[in-house]
């Protein structure tokens, strides 16, 4: 685990945009595509718009393809949608091509839409490992990340899959990876700025296990990056 701190949101996003571009001609370079997972919320929208403007011609983007670690079960079309976020922010812009992006199909239903993004997950690899190049992760303030919210089953889960799940504190089904799935993934990375979100910090970072209370304790992987300013890591 590496953390990467710095005085403003501003240059915690530069360096977080530069770290996928450096990621994505890695992967590229090796193996001719770079699979990425987004995460939703409102943080990566500025990431979108800077990768969408500054890194326009730095990065081979007909050789992305896009996934998301969670959606929110409502439609695509729907304010709320992470996928109608990216598409907005990053996809339109940059003119990725539709078929190198892989939305969640909300509408058939939260638990069959789990199962047919599990299915194209495995497609997409051929069925062997899912292992995504980068998969980008938020941090709630209740210290989840992507759909892993405390006191619910998907934390118990140890498929490498997408599940879905019925999340009483938002009132809302939600479809997510699980934690195996995420600690597949060759480099992750945690975008998170704020003052806000330091207590959430300090539990991933400082306290005792507790994945309960703490879901993303749960994500351990050979690198994760995390991306924070002063603010957020103000609990030290």
């Amino acid at each position: 685990m590496t953390l990467n701190v710095f005085n403003t949101d501003t240059e915690v996003l530069a360096a977080l945009a530069a770290y996928f571009a450096g990621r994505a001609k890695e992967a590229i370079e090796a193996n001719g595509r770079f699979a990425v997972a987004l995460s939703g919320g409102s943080s990566p929208k500025k990431l979108h718009e800077l990768l969408a403007s500054e890194y326009r011609d730095k990065i081979e983007w007909n050789k992305v393809f896009f996934f998301f670690g969670d959606e929110r079960d409502v439609p695509l079309t729907d304010s709320q949608s992470n996928y109608l976020m990216a598409k907005q922010t990053l996809f339109d812009p940059l003119g990725i091509d539709p078929s190198h992006v892989f939305p969640v199909q909300t509408d058939l239903g939260a638990e069959e839409a789990a199962k047919e993004y599990t299915e194209k997950i495995a497609d997409f690899f051929d069925g062997g490992k899912a292992e995504f190049d980068l998969i980008i992760l938020g941090l709630g303030d209740n210290s989840h990340t992507a759909s892993l919210f405390p006191h619910t089953s998907v934390l118990h889960d140890e498929s490498a899959s997408v599940q879905a799940l019925y999340i009483d504190e938002v009132k809302m089904n939600r479809i997510t990876f699980t934690a195996p799935l995420i600690n597949n993934a060759r480099h992750i990375a945690f975008l998170v700025y704020g003052k806000g979100k330091a207590e959430a910090v300090k539990h991933i970072l400082e306290d005792d296990t507790n994945i309960e209370e703490y879901p993303a304790q749960l994500i351990k992987s050979a690198d994760i990056q995390w991306f924070l300013d002063e603010a957020a890591n103000s609990y030290r």
